[in-house]
């Protein structure tokens, strides 16, 4: 039985009409697209018998975009035979498209949106439902599975990909054999850096195919904004601070270390604490190694624009609200002073979380005692050799899981969202760039191999505030500087 995705108060008439359009819109983008090497005349005739060939499914929502990408195909590879590869009007299962669309939650429905180009750019489609479709989102909807994405045909030029990315990714993107990998599969990826709070803000995505922020709060800003539905969280990282084994023996004098497990751990409580009273590392008793008249802080990224630092912001709300998520306005007044401080009193800080941590890297312990990374970039420093005897992962507890969570703004970033999550090689390389994937037992590999010191289990993880409250918890940080 087809599936009704027409919203309530739309006439099937008025859905049939803002498909045509998007198709006539379709048309005339691609024509100036392709206008070197086809005529107009040419790519309308591709885009109408493209078209024709779903005249028969009854669910019209993603028709556009599927036409979209079955006419970029043929006119990419010249091969005017396959108009409609099997492969894109059927599901994994042998399903059609119209029997069983899908988007990026479990079971819901598809629906209709118009995608009129919005204030950045993002799409030039209209009337098309950017939904997951066919192979390409079963990875997301359906766990365990293991599909291929679309391919272009053999013998095809690689199709260019663009995206932005959090800085923490891009020598992950780098790696020449991240770069083979996607080339066997057809593409071409090319990636640019931003903060991931940065990227849902305020960096223009005109012409980029997905992007690819650390977390899911920063996707879901960039996800109600554009209206997408569909996501790819192909790795995650806990959040942790890259310090220095005197700092270590210092703050446990102190009382503000555990030792519950393989790694040590701040408790983040006595941290606070330390930070409210205004305490100096010159003030700790027996300091001898660290004595230096400055405040105990963990140095962060600028909150107002990196995910990073909303991490850090999500643990400590939690810890000043009485170990309770913060909800509702009179808990965000309650924490905001002591966030305010955590920020301001680090004076610059920088919009992204590569910076801090090549200062770690490089400077030392006067520089940064105290730094505030995801895991995975530690465990990618020990992997390249980077790391020097004294230095040492501590785990805040209690901590948060960075989810990198991708965006695709077009069809091609679909896929790429897609091989992320499923390709056996991208995973494993993954592992080496220090991130946790579903393969968990590649990521034991690589940290054993080279002797990182990591939690095998993260256990005492909290909850990130809720989007609304989050984005009003980094406005008022932001609105103190």
């Amino acid at each position: 039985m087809a599936l009704d995705t027409t919203p309530k108060g739309v006439a099937p008439q008025d859905k049939a009409a803002r498909e045509r359009k998007a198709i006539r819109e379709l048309e005339s983008r691609l024509a100036d697209a392709y206008a070197q090497n086809r005529s107009a005349d040419e790519v309308g005739a591709v885009v109408r018998t493209a078209h024709d060939r779903f005249s028969g499914s009854s669910v019209r929502d993603f028709v556009p975009i599927l036409v979209e990408r079955v006419v970029r195909r043929e006119l990419d590879s010249g091969d005017e035979a396959a108009i409609v590869p099997s492969s894109v009007a059927e599901a994994p299962t042998g399903k059609t498209v119209a029997e069983d669309p899908v988007s990026g939650d479990p079971g819901a429905p598809g629906r209709v949106r118009s995608l009129a180009t919005d204030r950045r750019g993002l799409f030039a489609l209209a009337g098309a439902g950017v939904v997951a479709v066919g192979a390409t989102a079963w990875a997301v909807t359906r766990p365990g599975s293991d599909p291929a994405p679309i391919a272009p045909a053999a013998g095809a030029a690689p199709i260019a990909v663009t995206g932005v990315v959090g800085s923490e990714k891009m020598a992950f993107f780098a790696d020449d054999r991240v770069a083979e990998v996607f080339a066997a599969h057809g593409y071409h990826v090319t990636v640019q850096p931003a903060g991931s709070r940065e990227i849902s803000t305020s960096v223009d995505l005109d012409g980029q195919a997905f992007v690819f922020p650390s977390s899911l709060p920063a996707a879901e800003r960039i996800i109600r904004e554009v209206g997408v539905r569909t996501r790819y969280t192909p790795f995650y990282s806990p959040m942790a601070i890259a310090t220095f084994a005197p700092i270590v023996e210092l703050l446990d004098a102190a009382g503000a270390v555990k030792f519950d497990g393989p790694v040590p751990a701040l408790d983040f409580g006595a941290y606070i604490e330390m930070v409210q009273r205004g305490v100096r590392w010159d003030e700790l008793a027996g300091n001898a190694s660290y004595r230096v008249g400055k405040n105990i802080l963990v140095s962060t990224t600028d909150a107002r624009t990196s995910n990073s630092a909303a991490m850090y912001l999500a643990v400590a709300s939690y810890v000043v609200n009485d170990d309770a998520v913060v909800r509702g306005a009179t808990a965000e007044q309650h924490v905001l002073p002591t966030l305010q401080r955590l920020f301001l009193a680090q004076g610059y800080t920088e919009g992204s979380s590569a910076g801090p941590f090549e200062e770690y890297l490089t400077a030392g312990m006067g520089a940064t005692p105290m730094t505030w990374i995801y895991e995975a970039q530690y465990v990618a420093a020990a992997v390249a050799g980077r790391l020097r005897p004294e230095m040492v992962l501590l785990y805040p507890s209690p901590t948060v899981v960075s989810r990198h969570t991708l965006v695709p703004l077009t069809a091609e970033g679909e896929e790429i969202g897609a091989l992320l999550h499923n390709d056996a090689d991208l995973q494993s390389l993954a592992a080496e760039h220090g991130f946790r994937t579903g393969d968990t037992a590649r990521f034991d590999e690589v940290v054993t191999e080279h002797g990182v010191e990591v939690a095998p289990d993260v256990v005492d993880v909290v909850d990130v505030p809720a989007y609304e409250t989050l984005e009003h918890l980094l406005d008022g940080v932001a609105g103190a500087y």
